[in-house]
């Protein structure tokens, strides 16, 4: 039976690798190998185990206990992306984003660059990268006009918003896993990985700032309008912004899980949302009812525009990953996994237990063929290392930066895709060799870190 639900896992995760050609959406064969992989542990009662971090060992524990376990770790992650992508939508309802467009008042193309890529790799901490991607792209479209500079630019994005995020707790979904699992702290994550993702970024820019695609300038778009940028707009960019950055110290302080203090900001950033819809609204002798004034809350215009197929899908694969890890399949292959692999610049854990440099790169390689939560929720279900372990942290920025190698390897890289209809292979003929610089420098220099921490 136990073969069965790796089957169910496999099967699944190739249609989630293989979502554009099947044309199927993958929270689909997500939701659907969650429900079937615990169905079988049921029916055929199976064994579950809880991982002892402490002894390093498999414990025998109840289906039910398990199963609630699991449910209430993946609910922390979900809530806390909930409230975050609400924040996010709430800036957006006051056009809060086009106000970042103050920043770029050059036509050069080298100039641009720099200013995009930093742009990236700040906005990706604070916001996420996908969000980040999202924005700088849209600012892309209003300032450059040739679609074959766009590609380029939104190319040198994706690297900087993976880079960004990996050195964030609220930077990326894999990274937010590690924090939330108490696999990494804010401030050991921020020292292990900022300089690293620093160089992840500006190597690749530096050398695309001297390819011949980057020289010059660019042709401004004639007639283009901005977006009406008002007070509002900015004050809600930077009160959201810091609500979102408030969660990490929120944590320190209180040692409360991350999605209570997210809630407290969005309920903050909601509070002056109303406020100041209100104020925008010039309320007429026609009577509003409840129902019509519903229609003008940025709150629940916000709360419609989330991803909930994200959600979803981030509940499927992660519960699916803990069936996985509940059978103590992932803790048994982790050993034989490390056994195997070469031993290449390895860090000393408990007991002697040591994990490869190559097989967390192996997992950075592999982030850019298929999707990298799976790989992470896999990764914490294998490894038991400490808290803030290196591990831990070289995990968080190989899957966070190795899915820049290819567009399809990162949730910014699809978006990118998307949104400027980038070609597969126009990216791994310009971009991929690029990214593929800044994660071997990256991983270099956090190896070299590592030793001096």
């Amino acid at each position: 039976m136990e073969s069965l639900v790796i089957i169910v896992f496999v099967l699944g995760y190739l249609a989630i690798t293989l979502e554009h050609n099947l044309k199927i959406d993958k929270l689909i064969p997500a939701l659907g190998m969650m429900a079937i992989s615990w169905a079988l542990i049921s029916l055929g009662h199976l064994d579950v185990f809880e991982v002892n971090t402490e002894m390093l060992r498999l414990e025998p524990t109840h289906l039910d206990e398990i199963l609630l376990h699991h449910l209430g770790k993946t609910s922390e992650i979900l809530i806390f992306l909930i409230g975050a992508m609400t924040i996010v939508e709430i800036i957006d309802y006051f056009n809060g984003f086009s106000a970042i467009k103050d920043f770029v008042r050059t036509n050069s193309k080298v100039r641009l660059l720099w200013i995009f890529s930093i742009l990236a790799f700040i906005l990706s901490a604070i916001i996420d990268n996908l969000t980040a991607t999202i924005v700088l792209i849209t600012i892309l479209r209003k300032i450059i006009q040739k679609k074959e500079d766009r590609l380029w630019f939104a190319g040198l994005i994706i690297i900087a918003a993976n880079a960004g995020g990996a050195w964030s707790p609220i930077g990326d979904v894999t990274t937010t896993m590690l924090w939330i699992g108490k696999k990494v702290t804010t401030v050991n994550l921020i020292k292990y990985l900022f300089i690293p993702s620093l160089l992840c970024m500006v190597v690749p820019a530096l050398i695309a700032s001297r390819l011949p695609a980057f020289k010059g300038n660019i042709e401004p778009i004639e007639g283009a309008e901005d977006e009406k940028v008002d007070q509002y707009s900015k004050i809600m960019l930077y009160l959201g912004l810091s609500a979102i950055v408030f969660v990490p110290i929120f944590k320190t302080v209180t040692h409360l899980p991350p999605y209570v203090g997210m809630m407290l900001s969005l309920a903050v950033v909601a509070i002056f949302a109303e406020i100041y819809s209100n104020a925008r609204i010039s309320f007429t002798s026609v009577d509003v009812d409840s129902e019509a004034a519903g229609h003008y809350s940025p709150v629940h215009k916000a709360l419609s525009g989330i991803e909930l197929p994200s959600i979803l899908f981030f509940l499927g694969i992660l519960m699916a990953v803990a069936a996985l890890e509940s059978l103590g399949i992932l803790f048994n292959f982790a050993n034989e996994m490390n056994a195997a692999v070469p031993m290449l610049g390895t860090e000393p854990a408990i007991d002697g237990y040591n994990v490869s440099d190559t097989v967390v790169m192996l997992m950075g390689v592999a982030s850019a063929v298929i999707d990298n939560v799976p790989l992470v929720a896999a990764s914490i279900g294998m490894f038991s290392d400490p808290v803030d372990s290196p591990l831990w942290h070289f995990i968080a920025f190989a899957a966070g930066t190795g899915g820049s190698m290819l567009i399809i390897g990162s949730a910014a890289g699809v978006v990118a895709m998307g949104m400027e209809k980038i070609n597969f292979f126009w990216y791994l003929k310009k971009i991929s060799w690029l990214a593929l610089i800044g994660f071997l420098v990256g991983s270099a220099a956090f190896i070299l870190l590592r030793s001096f921490i």
